[in-house]
């Protein structure tokens, strides 16, 4: 079952739009696959997960997500849709400095008004799975930044989102523990999860099904 499609995607920036990130970029992806973007910086990649997300409005071309074209969603309904069905794993992880790493996983169902014994049974259970437990009741600068990735990524899938967006996920990690990530990333396919991540890393894109590249903010 295809999940997304983008036909002719265009996106520029500024006030003249003079910074073309897209120009007539395509991309399917079906429901359950896990696929890797791969292209230089600057080569328009994370402003496809932005169009995905509905962070980035499209200048020009079609984005159908379940067949529905979110082009006519309003601006509050693509805040729920992102709340509802995206889970975001970011390179540098966007903790929330000030809180702990329960309520960093926590914050998702807090903002859906979930009961707190659901919240704590979640939370608990997705800890345990990524072996986070251990640190749960401390705060993003007292762990380390594999911690850090895998509550990023158990925040990401608490409100079992429909797709994970993955930014350069093992950028600001070691080789070993970039490794280990992408084997979480890896078992959360495997069960089913639709995950797309941009990556520069060939060792990352080749854990994936398949491979979009992208130059210019083109398909090459």
């Amino acid at each position: 079952m295809e999940l997304i499609t983008l036909k002719n995607i265009s996106k520029s920036y500024g006030d003249r739009k003079k910074v073309k990130a897209l120009q007539g970029f395509n991309f399917f992806l079906s429901k359950g696959e896990m696929v890797a973007i791969m292209g230089k910086s600057g080569s328009g990649k994370s402003t496809v997960l932005n169009v995905l997300s509905g962070i980035d409005i499209l200048d020009d071309g079609e984005y159908f997500f379940q067949g529905k074209d979110m082009k006519l969603v309003t601006n509050d309904e693509m805040t729920l849709f992102r709340r509802e069905h995206i889970g975001f794993v970011l390179q540098h992880f966007a903790l929330i400095p000030d809180y702990t790493i329960y309520d960093n996983i926590a914050f998702s169902l807090l903002l859906q008004h979930e009961s707190k014994q659901k919240i704590r049974e979640r939370v608990f259970a997705i800890a345990k799975e990524l072996e986070i437990e251990e640190i749960l009741f401390k705060y993003p600068d007292e762990v380390s930044g594999g911690e850090a990735q895998r509550t990023a990524i158990a925040r990401a899938i608490i409100h079992n989102p429909q797709l994970i967006l993955a930014d350069e996920p093992t950028g600001a990690l070691d080789e070993e523990t970039g490794f280990r990530i992408m084997n979480i990333l890896k078992k959360l396919h495997e069960k089913g999860h639709t995950i797309v991540i941009v990556t520069h890393d060939s060792n990352v894109a080749a854990m994936c099904e398949r491979t979009v590249w992208i130059k210019d903010g083109k398909n090459i």
